[in-house]
C-alpha cells in the first residue's frame, strides 16, 4: 500500500475473437514519471519467442513478416489518450492466435513497477448464421391502418465457445434505423424508444420458436410502423473478468411494410344556412380495407375550430352495430358503406359554429367480438346560420316640449310598418342622448336606459340617480309605443334624443336572442333662455350714530329672467387688518335662507347673542340690525344675496348670486390709547424657583377713572427661541376677575392676579425645563362710554420676553453624593467587620507549645 511504481495494464485473457472480425486490444500505463505522453511497443508470440509488431515511436520497430500488414493498415495503433493505445487488427485470422505483449519504454528516474503486460488472444471460427423466413429475400407487405403483421428471422451459432445471441428488430423509415424490440444476451426484453407503452400493452411482442426463430408481432399498426424491417443479431461471450463482450454482429433485411392511412372527411365545405331551414352534412370514410368491418361515427359541435373533443359538444353517435343515440331535431343515417349523413332540422342562430365527425373502424375477431383498429377525426366545417330579420321602421316624436326650465318633456317612440314578424318576436327599446354642439363637432351618445328581452329596465350612467328618484320615467304604453318622460327638464337636458328599437327572436330553448336594431331620427329638445340678472342695493338708514347705538341697513333685491324667484341673504363684515380676531378680513355674521330660516354664522360674542337681527321686510327687501354697537364692530358691511328658482320634485335650484355695495361703520373717537409691555426682574431662573412676569398697561391721551375701564388679559407662551411655533394659552383673566387656566402636563403651577388697575402678574411656581420660551400677554381693553355702555377696544399684544430655566448643579448632585458617601462608608465598615471575624474565628491556627513544669526554686538553706 505504501509502494508506488509504473503499472502497464491489458485486458485479462484469454480474449476470444471470431475469425475475419476486427480486434482492438487496449493497453494503458499509470503511475509513471516523465512526460505525460507515453510510447508503446507491441510484440506477438505463438509459442516462446516474441516478434515485434508495431511501435508508437520507432518506425523501424516492425519485424519483416508484419511490415506488409502494417503498411496496408490491417494492423495499426490507435491512441485513445496520452497514456493509452489500442492495437487494432483487421480481419483477424487463426494465425494471429497467441500471446500479445504491450511494453512501455522507461521514462522514470528509477526502475519501479512493471513495464510490460501480456494477454492471450484466441481466434475461433465464424459459426453465426442469420436468415429470413424460409431463406427468402426481403418481401413487401401492404397493410391497412389498424392491421397486424408478423415477421420472422432465424439466428443460430456453432461456436465452440459458450456464446450468447442478442437479437434486435429494427425499422428504417428515413435514413436511420430505430430499435423496435430486443432480446438481449442476458435473456431480457428491451423495447426501443417510443415502443415502451405498446410493449407493455402487448401490441409489440417478440417470440421465440422452433429452429432458432425469432418472431416480431405488431398489432394496431399505425402509419409510424411503415418502413424496412431487419433482424440484427450479435454474438456475445463472457470474458475472464466476468464482463460480457460482443465478438461479432450480423443483420438481414426481412420485409418492407407500407401502411395505408384511413381518412375521414366531410363532403361539404364551409356553408351558410338560413334560420328555420335544415342543415345537411355527410361524413365520408376513405379506406382501402377489404373484408368485414363496421364504422362507428360521432358528430361534434364546437364554437371554436381549436377546441378539442373534450371541449366540444357531442350531437349524435352511431356505434358499429348501427345503433343511433336519441335526438328530437337531429338525425343520423347510413347512406352507403362509407358515408354517414347528419341532418339538423329547424336550425337556429345558436347552431352557428364548427361541425366535425369522428369515425372508428371495428373488425371482428375469431371469438366473435369486435375490435377497434383505427380512429380518425375530420377537419371542422364552418356553418353560419343567417337569422330571419323582421322588417319595421321606428318613428320618434315629442308630445310635450319645455318652454322654460323645469317644464316636463315627453317623447314617444313608435314601431311602424311591421312586416315578416312571427309570434316569437318581441321588441324592446334603448334611449340615447347626444349633446348638441354648434359646428361639426362630434359628441358621442350617452345611454339613458335600455330594456332587455323581458322588458326589464337597465339604467345607464347618465341620470341614474334621477331615474331612481323618479325624475325620469320610462314606460311601454302599448305593444308598439315606448315613452320617455322628464318630469323637470333642466338646461343640462337640452340636446338630441333618439331611440333604438331591438327585435328579439325566441330560440328552441326558449331563450331570447337579439336579431335586429333600428334607430330613429333624433329629436332636438331646446328652448331659448336669457341670462339671469340680480341687483342688490344696500342702504344705511341712520347716516350718523355713535358707539352704543343701533346700526340699521336694508338690502333691496331686483332680478330678471328668473321664474318665481326666492332669495337667501348673508350679511358679511370686512374688518380692518388691525383686528386680530379675524385675520382673514371677512366675517360671516348672520344669514336668512330662501325659506326665511335665520342662522347665526360666525358671530361669537356670547354677551351679544341677540345683538344682531336679520328680517324679511318684503319679498325683495331685507333689513339688518345690530344693537349696542362696539368700536370693534367698525368695518364694511355687505349683503350677499342668492336667487333660487323652483326645481324638480319641490326642490329649490340655485340660479345666480349678487353682492351689494358696502356700508361702512366708522367711529370717530378721541378716547385714550392703550399700550402693553411685559417685564420680569429675573428672566433667568433655576429649576424649582418661582418666575414673576408682569403685564403692564399704559394709557395715553384722555385720562379715565379706574371704574370706567376694564381689561381682559391672556398669557401665551411659545416654546421656542425663534417664535416659529404656535402659541400656547397659559391662563386668562377676564374683566370680571374670573381666572381660567389651561390644562398642563408638567409639575409646575400657575397663578394670575391683578396687583393694580394697570398691572397683572403671572407667576410660575416650581419651574421646570419645559417652562422655558417666549412669554407675552394680550390685553382687550373695555371702556365705559358716557351713556354707560361698555365698549370693546381692539386687542393689544405685548412684545414677548424670553424665560430661561437653568439647572442647579449643586442641588442636583447633593443627594447623590451624600448617598454615595454613606453607602461607601457602610460597605467599608462591613468589609472590616467580615475580615476581623474571619481572622478571629474562621482561620485561627492552634500552636502546640511544650509543657514546662512550674516549680519554685528551693532556698539554699534547704538544699
Amino acid at each position: 500500500a505504501f509502494c508506488r511504481g509504473r503499472i502497464v495494464r491489458v485486458p485479462k485473457g484469454p480474449l476470444i475473437r471470431v475469425v475475419g472480425t476486427e480486434v482492438a486490444i487496449p493497453c494503458s500505463v499509470s503511475d509513471y514519471d516523465g512526460p505525460s505522453e507515453q510510447n508503446f511497443d507491441w510484440e506477438f508470440s505463438r509459442e516462446t519467442d516474441f516478434v515485434r509488431i508495431v511501435s508508437t515511436w520507432d518506425s523501424t520497430f516492425t519485424s519483416e513478416e508484419y511490415q506488409k500488414r502494417v503498411g496496408r493498415g490491417d494492423i495499426k495503433l490507435r491512441r485513445s489518450s496520452n497514456d493509452a493505445v489500442e492495437l487494432v487488427i483487421r480481419n483477424i485470422q487463426p494465425a494471429d492466435q497467441g500471446r500479445y505483449k504491450c511494453s512501455t519504454p522507461s521514462t522514470d528516474a528509477t526502475v519501479q513497477g512493471n513495464y510490460d503486460a501480456e494477454v492471450q488472444v484466441k481466434v475461433i471460427s465464424d459459426g453465426l448464421s442469420v436468415s429470413g423466413s424460409k431463406a427468402r429475400s426481403s418481401t413487401s407487405l401492404r397493410l391497412s391502418e389498424g392491421d397486424s403483421f408478423k415477421l420472422r428471422c432465424s439466428a443460430s451459432t456453432t461456436s465452440p465457445e459458450h456464446t450468447h445471441l442478442h437479437v434486435t428488430w429494427q425499422v428504417k423509415s428515413g435514413s436511420s434505423w430505430r430499435d423496435v424490440l430486443s432480446l438481449t444476451h442476458e435473456g431480457k426484453f428491451q423495447p426501443g424508444a417510443g415502443y415502451e407503452e405498446r410493449y407493455r400493452s402487448g401490441d409489440v411482442r417478440l417470440d421465440t420458436g422452433a429452429n432458432d426463430t425469432y418472431r416480431l408481432s405488431v398489432s394496431q399498426a399505425s402509419s409510424a410502423d411503415g418502413g424496412a424491417y431487419r433482424c440484427l443479431v450479435s454474438e456475445w461471450v463472457r470474458g475472464a473478468d466476468g464482463s460480457w463482450q460482443k465478438i461479432q454482429e450480423k443483420s438481414v433485411e426481412i420485409a418492407t411494410v407500407s401502411i395505408q392511412r384511413t381518412y375521414v372527411v366531410i363532403s361539404t365545405s364551409n356553408m351558410s344556412v338560413t334560420e328555420r331551414d335544415s342543415l345537411d352534412l355527410t361524413c365520408n370514410i376513405t379506406t382501402d380495407r377489404s373484408g368485414i368491418f363496421q364504422a362507428e361515427v360521432m358528430w361534434y359541435f364546437s364554437a371554436s375550430p381549436d377546441d378539442t373533443l373534450s371541449d366540444a359538444q357531442l350531437l349524435l353517435s352511431m356505434d358499429h352495430d348501427s345503433v343511433v343515440s336519441d335526438s328530437t331535431l337531429i338525425s343520423l343515417s347510413h347512406v352507403d358503406r362509407n358515408s354517414y349523413r347528419l341532418l339538423v332540422r329547424d336550425v337556429d342562430v345558436e347552431d352557428s359554429g364548427y361541425y366535425f365527425c369522428e369515425a372508428a373502424i371495428w373488425v371482428p375477431l375469431h371469438n366473435g367480438s369486435w375490435h377497434k383498429v383505427v380512429e380518425r377525426t375530420s377537419a371542422p366545417v364552418s356553418v353560419v346560420v343567417t337569422a330571419l330579420e323582421p322588417d319595421y321602421d321606428v318613428f320618434l316624436n315629442a308630445s310635450r316640449t319645455p318652454k322654460f326650465s323645469d317644464d316636463p318633456t315627453e317623447l314617444n317612440c313608435r314601431i311602424t310598418n311591421v312586416q315578416d314578424t312571427e309570434a316569437n318576436i318581441r321588441f324592446s327599446v334603448s334611449w340615447y342622448y347626444r349633446q348638441h354642439l354648434p359646428g361639426d363637432d362630434v359628441v358621442p351618445e350617452e345611454l339613458l336606459a335600455s330594456m332587455d328581452a323581458d322588458w326589464t329596465l337597465l339604467p345607464g350612467d347618465r341620470g341614474r340617480e334621477r331615474i331612481q328618484n323618479g325624475e325620469i320615467i320610462f314606460s311601454k304604453k302599448s305593444a308598439d309605443t315606448f315613452s320617455l318622460r322628464i318630469q323637470w327638464t333642466s338646461e343640462s337636458d337640452r340636446g338630441d334624443y333618439f331611440c333604438v328599437v331591438s327585435a328579439w327572436s325566441r330560440h328552441r330553448n326558449n331563450s331570447w336572442v337579439k336579431s335586429k336594431d333600428v334607430t330613429s331620427a333624433p329629436v332636438n329638445i331646446f328652448w331659448a333662455t336669457q341670462d339671469y340678472t340680480l341687483t342688490v342695493e344696500a342702504v344705511k338708514l341712520k347716516p350718523f350714530f355713535v358707539a352704543g347705538h343701533t346700526f340699521e341697513m336694508t338690502c333691496k333685491v331686483s332680478s330678471k329672467n328668473i321664474k318665481t324667484p326666492r332669495y337667501s341673504v348673508l350679511i358679511t363684515a370686512e374688518k380692518p387688518l388691525t383686528d386680530q380676531s379675524n385675520p382673514n378680513g371677512t366675517t360671516r355674521i348672520i344669514s336668512l335662507n330662501q325659506d326665511s330660516v335665520v342662522r347665526l354664522e360666525d358671530w361669537t360674542d356670547q354677551t351679544r347673542v341677540d345683538g344682531v337681527v336679520l328680517e324679511k321686510v318684503q319679498e325683495n327687501e331685507f333689513r339688518y340690525r345690530m344693537y349696542q354697537t362696539q368700536i370693534s364692530d367698525a368695518g364694511l358691511y355687505r349683503c350677499v344675496v342668492t336667487a333660487w328658482s323652483p326645481g324638480g320634485g319641490g326642490m329649490w335650484r340655485e340660479a345666480v348670486n349678487g353682492l351689494s355695495n358696502p356700508i361702512q361703520i366708522d367711529f370717530q373717537t378721541s378716547g385714550p390709547v392703550f399700550n402693553v409691555s411685559v417685564h420680569s426682574d429675573s428672566p433667568t431662573i433655576y429649576q424649582g424657583e418661582v418666575a414673576d412676569l408682569l403685564c403692564i398697561v399704559t394709557m395715553e391721551g384722555m385720562p379715565l377713572e379706574p371704574d370706567d375701564m376694564s381689561f381682559d388679559v391672556s398669557w401665551f407662551a411659545v416654546r421656542s427661541f425663534a417664535l416659529d411655533r404656535e402659541p400656547v394659552l397659559l391662563a386668562s383673566l377676564d374683566r370680571r376677575g374670573i381666572v381660567t387656566q389651561s390644562r398642563r402636563n408638567g409639575s409646575s403651577d400657575l397663578s394670575l392676579e391683578r396687583i393694580s388697575p394697570l398691572e397683572f402678574r403671572l407667576r410660575v411656581h416650581g419651574c421646570q425645563d419645559h417652562d422655558f420660551g417666549n412669554h407675552y400677554c394680550q390685553v382687550t381693553p373695555w371702556v365705559r362710554s358716557a351713556t354707560g355702555v361698555w365698549q370693546r377696544e381692539p386687542d393689544i399684544k405685548a412684545k414677548p420676553i424670553f424665560l430661561s430655566v437653568k439647572m442647579d448643579v449643586l442641588n442636583a448632585f447633593k443627594y447623590p453624593l451624600l448617598i454615595g458617601i454613606g453607602l461607601a462608608t457602610v460597605i467599608g465598615l462591613l468589609s472590616c467587620l467580615i475580615g476581623y471575624c474571619s481572622s478571629r474565628w474562621c482561620c485561627k491556627k492552634e500552636v502546640q507549645e511544650t509543657r514546662r513544669e512550674r516549680r519554685r526554686l528551693m532556698s539554699m538553706e534547704m538544699d
